[in-house]
């Protein structure tokens, strides 16, 4: 099907683009009250997730509502775990957490390696579902967690300040890690290819957590890793995310990736500089910048324009938008990337 906004997929190639496309991670979620009633219809997040026609509904709001040059699947980066056989609950106000981690070889031997089409029909169903809701209004885009970002929840349990049982893990087992983050490589490849053959246009991988490793480890256990999926999936722009990593941004440039996002504390200048004219540069307004007022977000968001300049970008937010956010607030940051034109 032919879209008719392909301005996301142009900037991630690196084409000419008659303005600047824009779209915001956590889009389609809390901000919207009409995400929320969808959601208080069912008995919690996870049954959202796993509800392909819910899922692609909640997809949709953001394009019809906020406008966005994307939608992106409704889903969670912990679908991998769960389908490799470590399952996760959503606690809320806590966040992740997992009644089983991994502590011993036993337990990564126990993992298997996931089928995307098999274990993950539920998203692969919200792709179709959602291709068919937007007929070819907005690209849909795709996604999966890094394998580092996976193994630190598998291994501690839950989110973290420190990840200090993720990261120890690699000290102490190097050999074991490197195997989990192998298996989580092969199911996540597998999951990626499946969400491009049900019709994703693009996809993004959010290494979360990467900011909490040494440039080394980083490196070793993650970047690896990434490189692999990138390698392993040419058919799209595939958009790598790490956040925090900005002593690897000049390893980032190098992967065959088309897109880097950055997060809001990584200086425009200088991660161009590190990362290269050759891929295309996404975010990375400060998700708080939307508490502002409707004139302080304007100058924001048209000084982070002007920084990037007129291509080989994609306006986002460095983050998810917080849940607490004024969805008119986030209308105007959507807006004014929309009606900006650089001189």
């Amino acid at each position: 099907m032919q879209l008719k906004n392909d301005l996301i997929l142009r900037a991630a190639r690196g084409e000419k683009t008659e303005r600047t496309p824009v779209w915001m991670m956590r889009q389609a979620g809390r901000i919207l009250p009409e995400y929320r009633a969808v959601r208080n219809s069912l008995n919690g997040f996870i049954e959202l997730v796993k509800t392909p026609q819910f899922a692609a509904e909640v997809t949709v709001q953001p394009v019809d509502i906020l406008g966005v040059d994307a939608a992106i699947i409704f889903s969670d980066i912990l679908v991998i775990p769960e389908a490799m056989g470590c399952p996760y609950e959503m606690v809320e106000k806590r966040g992740p957490t997992f009644p089983k981690t991994i502590k011993t070889e036993k337990d990564i031997d126990e993992l298997r390696i996931a089928d995307g089409e098999t274990d993950l029909g539920y998203v692969i169903e919200a792709i179709k579902l959602t291709n068919k809701e937007l007929a070819g209004r907005v690209p849909l885009i795709g996604f999966a967690g890094a394998p580092w970002t996976l193994f630190s929840y598998m291994v501690e349990g839950s989110g973290s300040k420190t990840f200090s049982k993720a990261r120890g893990f690699l000290y102490t087992e190097p050999a074991l890690a490197h195997k989990a983050l192998e298996k989580i490589t092969q199911s996540t490849i597998s999951y990626m290819k499946a969400q491009v053959k049900a019709g994703a246009h693009m996809l993004q991988i959010f290494d979360s957590w990467a900011g909490v490793l040494p440039p080394q480890h980083y490196r070793e256990f993650s970047l690896a890793y990434i490189r692999k999926i990138c390698e392993a999936i040419p058919e799209v722009p595939v958009t790598v995310f790490a956040k925090g990593a900005f002593f690897a941004l000049e390893e980032t440039g190098q992967l065959p990736c088309a897109t880097v996002g950055l997060d809001w504390n990584m200086d425009v200048a200088e991660s161009r500089a590190k990362v290269g004219a050759s891929k295309t540069l996404q975010g990375n307004l400060d998700p708080c910048a939307l508490y502002g007022s409707f004139a302080e977000i304007e100058k924001a968001t048209k000084g982070m324009l002007k920084a990037f300049g007129p291509q080989r970008h994609i306006a986002n937010l460095g983050h998810g938008v917080y849940p607490d956010t004024d969805p008119e607030k986030v209308k105007c940051f959507i807006e004014t990337v929309k009606e900006y034109r650089h001189g």
